[in-house]
């Protein structure tokens, strides 16, 4: 497939990103003591499989100092990487491997709040009072919180402080207080940590809740219409409605218009990607005007059923909005694996990849989590060793979404120190016994390298939903001169689609049979198919 000369869209605008979470991915065990823990070593070991497997970049999750009250989002030290992990070394030569091998580097940063091991909420409780200015305490009784706001977490969102002699503020867990980004020494460390990690050579950051930081002034209780909201919002949306003093507010877009103008002094197109988990088209919209992050999450698509109707009526207006600036997503290491969604077994696996054949085929950048191209479920993680607190407040625990990642089909997976979290059920998921042509990997390496292949063509004009029976999607794309459609049946049966195709580019499961004016597309599968101009 070949196509005219064009000049190149920035990499991150149709990059295929995969995520990393370090602790679960690879334990390399450099000094001959496999741990159970995952760690940078383990990545550059498998950095052949990532090559392979066809991603253009890695996203890291958090790797920096960390008590790990909540999994590494939780940072004292968001310079230095955790010992467990590795060293400023491993960094630089995982940053150098990466590049050599054609690929770049994302890490996750972490602006709304620290743990409460950083040096500064020490300094705020032992007294300091321009430490204390850096966080959201508030002076009172202490049986009486400022406000009546939630954790994300559950329970309350404020805890007291016996030695400070005040509350202070924790949208997630206690360990992790929030910072007050109206304070210039915030503003002013957000910024060098961001300098740090570009000057380290990463090629984009992925910004942890970008939509908070800034809270309403006055900190306003809930009220009863933002209550509502919240009871009638889908789970994962219902924080953000029934607490809108928390999230969302217009100053945070100042903060990320001065990361944008200092990511912009470097060359080769340093990412921002945020992480906005808001329920609302447009409001997702504002992070990536002009001048602001380059793309940001669109959760509302994982939110989506396993249905045809609802998945079109989600992307499309997101298409509009975002266009190749688009950031598409299932799972990743706080969601339930969409395998699992979507039903378990080979049939949630199965509906898993027709969907990711979808998005793949969508303009816009894709973002893989570990062990999805293995088709991994949600694993069952017995409460007694949840590391979550998420789980232990009470809440869905996410460790079901972070157990490691299989690579052989023996008794440790190839984990020989045992793992920090068990497995689950991932007989005949291993990466090793996922190899075969017919495996799950190999169907995401089919499909990355057509992506890859395709994407070399010029785009011709936005795509156009095409008019499909009940069950399907499907849209249209003209690149390089070749007419794409990308089609996705929801239906649990096979079904007749009016187009005039002349081949199938790919198909996620079974064989779309090719009639004069019609594809007929297997149950509960997605296909790429040539059009006839």
């Amino acid at each position: 497939m070949t196509g005219p000369a064009t000049t190149p869209a920035p990499w991150w605008r149709d990059a295929v990103v995969y995520e990393v979470y370090p602790r679960s991915f690879a334990d390399a065990a450099p000094d001959g003591a496999p741990d159970g823990v995952g760690d940078l070593a383990g990545v550059r070991e498998r950095i052949p499989y990532l090559q392979r497997l066809g991603v253009d970049a890695v996203w890291l999750t958090p790797f920096y100092v960390s008590p790990l009250a909540d999994g590494g989002y939780d940072v004292a030290d968001p310079r230095r990487v955790d010992p467990v992990l590795g060293d400023a070394a491993g960094f630089a030569a995982l940053v150098a491997d990466l590049h050599g091998a054609g690929l770049r580097l994302i890490v996750d940063l972490v602006p709304n709040h620290t743990s409460a091991e950083h040096p500064w909420f020490r300094a705020a409780l032992a007294g300091d009072p321009a430490a204390r200015e850096r966080y959201r305490f508030v002076d009172g009784a202490p049986d009486t919180p400022p406000n009546d706001w939630e954790s994300v977490f559950g329970g309350p969102a404020w805890t007291w402080s016996e030695q400070a002699g005040a509350w202070y503020l924790h949208l997630f867990d206690p360990s992790q207080p929030d910072l007050d980004w109206r304070n210039p020494d915030v503003v002013a460390e957000g910024q060098d940590v961001l300098r740090f990690w570009l000057d380290a050579g990463v090629d984009g950051v992925r910004i942890d809740v970008a939509h908070g930081l800034l809270k309403a002034d006055g900190l306003p209780a809930r009220t009863a219409e933002s209550l509502a909201a919240g009871a009638a919002a889908p789970p994962e949306f219902a924080h953000v409605r029934a607490h809108p003093g928390a999230w969302n507010q217009p100053e945070v877009l100042d903060v990320w218009r001065s990361w944008r103008s200092l990511a912009d002094t470097y060359a080769g197109e340093r990412l921002l990607v945020g992480e906005v988990f808001l329920p609302e088209l447009d409001d997702i919209a504002q992070y990536v005007a002009p001048g602001l992050l380059h793309q940001a999450f669109d959760f509302r698509v994982q939110a989506c059923g396993f249905d045809a109707a609802e998945l079109r009526a989600t992307i499309a207006p997101a298409l509009d909005a975002f266009g190749d600036r688009a950031a598409w997503v299932l799972s990743n290491h706080d969601l339930v694996r969409h395998a699992t969604r979507y039903g378990g077994g080979e049939r949630g696996v199965r509906r898993g990849l027709a969907v990711t054949t979808l998005l793949a085929g969508l303009p816009g950048a894709l973002y893989l989590y570990q062990g999805e191209e293995l088709g991994l479920e949600q694993a069952e993680v017995p409460p007694a060793r949840w590391q979550d607190p998420q789980g232990r407040r009470g809440g869905r625990s996410r460790d079901g979404a972070r157990t490691p990642m299989p690579w052989t089909a023996d008794a440790d997976h190839g984990w020989p120190g045992g793992s920090w979290l068990p497995f689950g059920e991932v007989a005949g998921r291993s990466a090793a016994e996922q190899d075969a042509a017919s495996g799950t990997l190999a169907a995401y390496r089919r499909l990355l390298a057509l992506r890859r292949r395709l994407r070399e063509l010029p785009p011709e004009g936005a795509p156009a939903w095409l008019d499909t029976p009940a069950g399907v999607c499907g849209l249209r794309r003209r690149l390089g001169g070749i007419e794409v459609g990308v089609l996705l049946n929801t239906a649990d049966q096979a079904v007749r689609v009016p187009l005039d195709v002349t081949d199938v580019l790919i198909a996620s499961d079974g064989e779309p049979l090719v009639g004069e004016g019609v594809v007929t597309l297997p149950a509960e599968s997605g296909a790429w198919v040539r059009l006839r101009p």
